[in-house]
């Protein structure tokens, strides 16, 4: 990619001008042009110490940058999560390394965050400057000199600054900063260490510099494992690569985003906190990371969801805390929020619907653990089975659908995921993988769940698959009704409601709104794309899927990863970043066409290598009948 001017709007830069650094704990977004605006410590979910990406005035940040006017290119090392940015003055040209190091063990209690200065050409006076600020900017810190080292504390939290042919350190106020020339083939190294609650090292140079080598090798080393070979294969890299960034190693807890409260719309009121982990996302993360062979995240990931849903046992909540714990309110926070859109938020409030999808997500996701041959414990499988029942007695209710929406429904994707769960659990109970003791009453539910869906949700006059019952407007999320397998995956029915979504959702280029009624309220939903793509493929339509793939392709930001929604048009990102789903989306839709292509075509040539992303430089009606037929649920029966 050229070499651009980073620009700022009232303090702000483009979300699509971050990338993400992290250790699999923590995370870091660097901007274009060389701030570090948002980090939170001592893990990703833990209160921020950077966070001028919500308010430029009082969240904090950490910016090492040309001390003269500069335009900025980057990328990262390849096959890692290491970020180099280039910077290009009248002066020279210096790059800047920034990594949050992994040591040998991976398991070390502290965080470190290096930022290498290196200098390629000429001689560029460099600045840098340390400002945290705690507990999302409510508190500022005090910095004192301790030797080499300048220190913050906060309650358990306490940081180190170090720096090595950096300049000498000043302070002032509440912020530390420095000066020095990075001239061809001198290296500088500015440094911040972490810990929570016990010691706090104070490295040498050379460790660090180990540690920064140390950290290359484990990313290559875990990202080669993967198995995939087809087209956007560099695409697919780096998004398990971001995937990875969200995913806490030692728990398997997996992140639906690296932030909170980045607005879907500017102006508008969508802003949520997406540092939980999903079941939802968990179904989709085990397709993906199963299909591309990289089995070490999927038992973690496994164990780890149901472990969280076990503290609601039976119960099935949308969304658990990264340490498994429950998760049903949100509190404000005192930042004014991306491009001044707020309120910024703390926790989320979804927990506390029903969303009668996770309890699909939840046995589909074990189904296809099992599938590939691996054992659920007794314990576990009882637990499925319990689940079960439960969802036997509450499915003919109306909950809060896929989107999490305040309005109850009977909505199509819901009832497709009850579909799903009974269907999985009497595969389930073919595998010997759960008790069998309600075998006849699941497959009832089954049945049920499908004639509900096939009578109220699908429409003859529109051929599609509806949003809600009752209702004739169409919903992206009808387009899982391919990879989850329900119906005739070549019929009319299928392909009708993928022609449907096609017309009337369609935003701009490749991209699409969730569902009817959102093209005055938000932005396109990036997942969407991906959904299709992935609908096309397995409908056996291959070029058409392969087409808006590399149109997708090309929407990434220059350094290949993606935000949750995207405005038409402007093709700025908007919501949260890096979004785990759009990733994830991303990689089950690159392996259905690989998959369909090798099957569909008889001693197939190679498949031609695709673009992985290129996004250019830039400044930023009918309804169906609602009327109850005889063996047909209603929403008040309880089950039985």
């Amino acid at each position: 990619m050229a070499a651009r001017v980073p620009q700022r709007t009232d303090g702000y830069l483009p979300i699509e001008d971050y990338a993400a650094i992290g250790d699999g704990r923590a995370l870091a977004l660097v901007g274009l042009d060389g701030a570090i605006d948002w980090m939170c410590l001592p893990q990703l979910d833990s209160p921020s110490i950077f966070a001028a990406l919500l308010d430029p005035g009082s969240g904090g940040h950490f910016v090492v940058a040309p001390a003269i006017p500069f335009t900025a290119e980057r990328r990262y090392l390849d096959r890692t999560n290491l970020l180099e940015t280039t910077f290009h003055t009248d002066r020279g040209t210096v790059t800047v390394t920034d990594a949050l190091t992994i040591d040998d063990s991976q398991a070390a209690p502290w965080r470190e965050l290096v930022r290498k200065v290196e200098g390629r050409a000429g001689a560029v006076p460099m600045t840098w400057r340390f400002e945290p600020r705690f507990d999302y900017g409510r508190r500022a810190a005090e910095l004192h000199r301790r030797d080499a080292a300048v220190v913050a504390r906060d309650a358990t939290l306490q940081v180190a600054l170090l720096g090595w042919d950096a300049g000498a350190v000043e302070l002032t106020g509440n912020a530390a900063f420095g000066a020095f020339t990075a001239a061809e083939g001198t290296a500088a190294i500015v440094a911040m260490v972490a810990s929570h609650e016990h010691s706090l090292p104070i490295p040498r140079r050379e460790q660090v510099e180990r540690r920064l080598a140390e950290t290359i090798r484990v990313w290559r080393s875990w990202v080669t494992r993967h198995t995939y070979d087809g087209p956007w294969r560099d695409a697919v890299e780096r998004s398990l690569l971001a995937i990875r960034l969200l995913a806490d190693g030692r728990t398997g807890a997996i992140a639906a985003a690296g932030t909170t409260s980045l607005p879907e719309v500017l102006g508008g009121q969508r802003n949520f906190d997406y540092r939980f982990g999903w079941v939802r996302d968990l179904c989709f993360t085990l397709d993906a990371l199963l299909s591309v062979g990289m089995e070490e995240l999927t038992h973690s990931s496994l164990q780890w969801v149901l472990r969280a849903t076990g503290h609601t046992h039976p119960r099935v909540d949308p969304v658990y805390a990264l340490d498994g714990s429950v998760v049903r309110s949100q509190q404000p926070l005192p930042l004014a929020g991306y491009r001044r859109t707020g309120p910024v938020h703390l926790g989320n409030g979804a927990g506390s619907q029903l969303q009668l999808g996770g309890f699909g997500d939840l046995v589909e996701t074990v189904c296809q653990y099992a599938a590939q041959g691996h054992l659920l414990g007794p314990a576990a499988g009882a637990r499925l089975a319990d689940i079960a029942d439960l969802l036997v007695r509450i499915w003919r209710r109306e909950d809060s659908g896929l989107w999490e929406l305040d309005e109850s429904a009977h909505y199509g994707t819901s009832k497709l995921a009850v579909w799903v769960a009974f269907a999985r659990m009497l595969k389930l109970v073919e595998l010997g993988q759960v008790p069998a003791r309600r075998v006849g009453r699941w497959r009832r539910a089954r049945d049920e769940a499908r004639y509900f869906i096939e009578t109220h949700l699908f429409s003859s006059e529109r051929n599609a698959y509806l949003f809600k019952a009752g209702s004739p407007e169409l919903d992206c999320g009808l387009l899982l009704v391919a990879r989850r397998g329900f119906g005739d995956l070549t019929g009319s029915r299928i392909n009708g409601t993928i022609d449907a979504i096609r017309t009337e959702l369609h935003a701009d280029g490749p991209l699409f709104y969730r569902y009817s009624g959102m093209q005055d309220e938000e932005n396109a939903f990036l997942a969407c794309s991906f959904w299709l793509v992935e609908a096309l493929a397995i409908t056996g339509r291959v070029d058409e899927a392969a087409e808006l793939m590399d149109g997708m392709s090309g929407l990434a930001s220059d350094v290949g990863l993606y935000s949750e929604e995207m405005e038409p048009g402007t093709h700025a990102m908007r919501g949260n970043f890096p979004q785990a789903l759009t990733h994830l989306s991303l990689i089950n839709a690159a392996h259905a066409i690989a998959k369909c292509s090798k099957r569909d075509t008889a001693d197939a040539a190679p498949l031609v290598e695709r673009p992985a992303f290129g996004r250019p430089a830039q400044a930023a009606t009918a309804s169906a009948s609602s009327t109850d037929t005889p063996g047909t649920p209603t929403a008040s029966a309880t089950g039985g």
